[in-house]
């Protein structure tokens, strides 16, 4: 509470007992600390056997009557939930059909009037967040690089409640309002895509060995539910094929191994293709600070080209500004010194070869290096295959996974056989729109004696047609955790936008990269 309100309630000394009661608690609730409330609402959740009483439910279930409480509406509902996070959940009123789930893999909405669709954007990220807080709530917030902080109190249904914020890595924040009297967890607030859904508890009883509650109302945008829960269960046996992707019907589909391979071959004209274009990248990076509001580190443009079938990246700005000349003057000498490099390698090659260096079949250069789509097919399994409409066009959306015996060709592809996600692929051209991906074991480099990412990494790309010959990347995201040399550890949260995609010829380029920088305002006339 801010201190002119403590010291009006101080004033009002002889106003009725009830309301100094209310006031005194809302003061001290306010210097307590996010964990404090937390620890509190576990033991009061748990009936006193703590957190471990928790962290026993690896899996649940729930069965109940729904009621939408504009028109009167009722039917059947259940959900149901299993770690690390997997969530589903769904209801039926007069013949309306909603459900919504996320597999591991890929989170997705289906409702009678829309049909079934795979989410993308801030309605996927938000609820695989909500996916992964159904199975742990806070628990493993500190593992997962996410923030607890309070928000003060607020009036939940006449009462007082702390208010407790969990925003994860990727920026989704969870409200959760604690009861002050009891302790007990009465409001939820998540955000889902443009909206915001609510969820108030109440009627609680004990189940085993947790407090759960057995009235649920649930409200989104206009609408307005009234759940009655009759069955609760902990740590049922749940078939994991109860969460995959729901199965479609009449919907024809293209041959599906000869669509993968035409995706793959046209990687390698991808590249050829890359090769004759210049385009920039500006890398973003972010924190969570101590508060939990996620802020941006710093902002850096570069510039790319290939040459000689090597990629030269050029840094022309930083924060949003223009380099300064020495800055500018440092960046064109490192250019310069990586196409001396370029040139000395492939004159090498020449000689050890014979005859003049043939760039486009260049095996070693780092054109080659870039891990492509095609070891991602190779080293996944594939479900679902389903269709659906992304940025205007018709695409087919795969599921994967690691495939089973799969034995890596390259160091990186053992990455992807570790990781699942989604994949977006438009028929017509044969090539990838959209990419969403987790780590779903840690991947050690060395043995992990020199570096290791965290389970639970995760990148999103996007690609956008250009010039109607190629899909190039537009926007990724990338979250993931690294430990170094197995001492230190950091974390790496970034978001990289593409653009400005633009021909060139390779002559003209190779003088402007070779060529003094022009603002270089330290060179002597």
């Amino acid at each position: 509470m801010k201190q002119p309100a403590f010291s009006m309630a101080k004033a009002a000394l002889c106003a009725t007992f009830p309301v100094i009661f209310t006031i005194v608690c809302a003061t001290a609730a306010s210097a307590q600390s996010a964990d404090k409330v937390i620890k509190q609402a576990v033991k009061a959740m748990t009936n006193g056997k703590g957190e471990r009483a928790l962290r026993e439910i690896r899996s649940w279930q729930v069965r109940g009557t729904i009621t939408n409480t504009k028109d009167g509406a009722t039917g059947g509902y259940q959900a149901s939930a299993m770690r690390p996070n997997l969530y589903t959940s769904s209801f039926d009123l007069r013949g309306l059909e909603v459900g919504a789930g996320y597999n591991g893999k890929s989170a997705w909405m289906r409702d009678s009037r829309d049909g079934l669709r795979t989410l993308t954007g801030t309605a996927s990220r938000d609820f695989q967040a909500e996916a992964r807080y159904r199975n742990t709530r806070w628990l493993d917030y500190k593992k997962d690089k996410s923030k607890l902080t309070i928000e003060g109190q607020a009036q939940i249904n006449g009462k007082p409640a702390n208010t407790v914020v969990l925003t994860t890595p990727k920026n989704v924040k969870i409200r959760m309002y604690f009861d002050v009297a009891s302790g007990l967890l009465v409001r939820e607030e998540a955000p889902s895509g443009e909206s915001n859904r609510v969820f108030d508890y109440s009627d609680f009883r004990l189940v085993g060995n947790l407090m759960e509650p057995h009235a649920i109302v649930i409200t989104e945008g206009g609408e307005k539910y009234e759940i009655k829960l009759d069955q609760i269960i902990h740590n049922p046996h749940l078939d994991r094929a109860g969460f995959d992707f729901p199965k479609m019907s009449n919907e024809p589909l293209p041959d599906i191994p000869a669509l993968l391979k035409e995706v793959g071959k046209n990687e390698d004209e991808i590249d050829r293709i890359l090769e004759k274009y210049t385009y920039t990248e500006t890398i973003t990076s972010r924190e969570l600070d101590s508060s939990g509001q996620m802020r941006s580190k710093e902002a850096e443009t570069f510039e790319l080209t290939f040459y000689k079938g090597a990629r030269i990246r050029r840094k022309v700005a930083k924060d949003g500004k223009p380099l300064s000349a020495k800055d500018e003057a440092e960046e064109q000498k490192r250019v310069e010194k990586r196409i001396r490099e370029i040139e000395k390698r492939e004159a090498e090659k020449a000689r050890q070869a014979g005859k003049e260096p043939d760039f486009d079949h260049d095996d070693s250069g780092e054109r080659n290096k870039r891990m492509t789509i095609s070891d991602v097919l190779r080293a996944s399994k594939l479900t679902s295959p389903r269709r659906e409409r992304f940025r205007g066009r018709d695409v087919i959306v795969f599921d994967f996974e690691p495939l089973p015996g799969y034995k890596p060709q390259k160091n990186y592809e053992k990455l992807f056989g570790k990781m699942a996600g989604a994949i977006w692929v438009d028929p017509v051209d044969r090539q990838v729109a959209r990419v969403e991906a987790r780590l779903i074991e840690a991947y050690k480099i060395g043995g992990g004696m020199l570096a290791s990412l965290k389970e639970g990494a995760n990148f999103v790309i996007e690609q956008e047609r250009v010039n109607q010959e190629i899909w190039l990347p537009t926007r990724a995201e990338i979250n993931l955790g690294v430990r170094v040399l197995m001492v230190k550890g950091f974390n790496i949260n970034q978001t990289i936008t593409y653009g400005d995609y633009k021909r060139f010829n390779v002559e003209t380029e190779k003088e402007k990269l070779k060529a003094p920088a022009q603002s270089d305002k330290t060179q002597k006339p």
